[in-house]
């Protein structure tokens, strides 16, 4: 564990955690777009290609063979930025209760399950290519859609609790706070579920999570045991504005036609740039690494514009949280306490800000807040 400085402050001591959380996000970026660009220009992507053809006698055969030795070279490149990231930074600076093994146990489970569901859609984007090189690009757009908004219903019940502990919340008089406040806000949910995060973390949070009959609340048993019921409250009164406002369908909605663009994008590089790098042919499984690259010049591109969208929506659920509770002070407490707690920076620079926050800054939120209040 880092300890600080006796003259160090929390609010420095978490200035220095989030700069080197983001030399880290910025030195996995600069790895993953080396890694692709090596793929292009260096031939590595054909390479591969045909390495997979020489042992595989069909077309689905083949994808998986190429895409299992990519994902693996990706990941081994990828593996000590992880590794520092999520475990020996947050060690470091004291956030993190996870033991050696745990992290071991969640890195297998996020490796098994994200192989599952990378190797079923490149199968599926190069069958599509194969029997559709006209519209491959509306169909699997299509098909990322329905995938999802079933996982944005369904992983709530199906992923999370692989990774975390829930159980109903048994302070009752809380439980019926929460729920009260929910039907209040016109959000219904199923439950009020106790989240086991300090198993892995210091840090606290809460969530409504789920759509529909998915729809739940979980409160980390960090929070339940050093909040208070007003500053839970408050803190969930920001959760159920984002179900009032339609925020997830609207964040869904930005997604699908971001990921649209990328699609039409990625068709016309196909089409364009796939014989400048040796591709056989649209469907040729080597132009996956061009596809790769679409999409994340696209999604830099969009970075900023998503984190002001995201920005907006979480001001619009400040303010609806604020004529939700009588007082404001539970409110302004819990962003103090949540800070500190979870080593955010309370002031950060505008222009990191702007382009790598989606929430508004600590110190703001708490200015709109007594705006609010001076207003009221």
């Amino acid at each position: 564990m880092e300890y600080a400085s006796s003259a160090e402050t929390t609010e420095q001591r978490a200035k220095r955690y989030q700069r080197a959380r983001l030399r880290l996000s910025l030195c996995d970026l600069g790895l993953s777009v080396a890694f692709v660009l090596a793929l292009l220009f260096a031939g590595w992507s054909v390479a591969l290609r045909d390495f997979a053809w020489q042992r595989a006698d069909n077309d689905w055969m083949a994808v998986l063979i190429y895409a299992l030795l990519l994902g693996a070279c990706s990941k081994l490149l990828s593996f000590p930025l992880d590794f520092y990231s999520s475990y020996t930074l947050e060690h470091r600076y004291g956030l993190s209760n996870r033991k050696p093994s745990d992290w071991w146990k969640d890195f297998a489970k996020s490796l098994l399950i994200g192989a599952a569901f990378g190797l079923g859609a490149i199968e599926i984007l190069y069958y599509t290519l194969r029997r559709f090189p006209d519209n491959w690009w509306l169909l699997c757009w299509a098909f990322f859609a329905l995938f999802s908004i079933l996982m944005a219903n369904l992983a709530p019940v199906l992923l999370f609790p692989l990774f975390y502990k829930f159980r109903p919340l048994t302070d009752e008089a809380l439980k019926n706070r929460l729920v009260e406040l929910s039907r209040r806000a016109g959000a219904r949910v199923k439950g009020v579920m106790e989240w086991k995060l300090s198993a892995k973390s210091k840090k606290a949070n809460a969530a409504l999570i789920g759509l529909g009959n998915t729809r739940r609340i979980i409160l980390a048993d960090n929070l339940l045991n050093q909040y208070s019921p007003e500053e839970i409250e408050a803190i969930l009164a920001h959760e159920l504005a984002h179900h009032v406002h339609n925020h997830i369908w609207k964040g869904i909605g930005f997604q699908l036609a971001l990921s649209l663009a990328a699609f039409a994008f990625a068709d016309q590089a196909l089409q364009h740039w796939g014989t400048y790098f040796g591709y056989r042919n649209i469907a040729d499984f080597a132009n996956f690494p061009l596809l790769l690259m679409v999409s994340m010049v696209l999604s830099l591109m969009a970075l900023p514009i998503a984190n002001a969208f995201s920005r907006r929506n979480e001001r619009q659920a400040d303010e609806f949280a604020l004529r939700m509770i009588s007082d404001i002070s539970p409110f302004i407490s819990s962003m103090k306490k949540l800070a500190n707690q979870n080593l955010a920076d309370r002031q950060p620079h505008p222009l990191i800000e702007f382009l790598f926050h989606s929430h508004p800054s600590i110190e703001k939120r708490i200015r709109r807040a007594e705006q609010f209040h001076r207003a009221a």
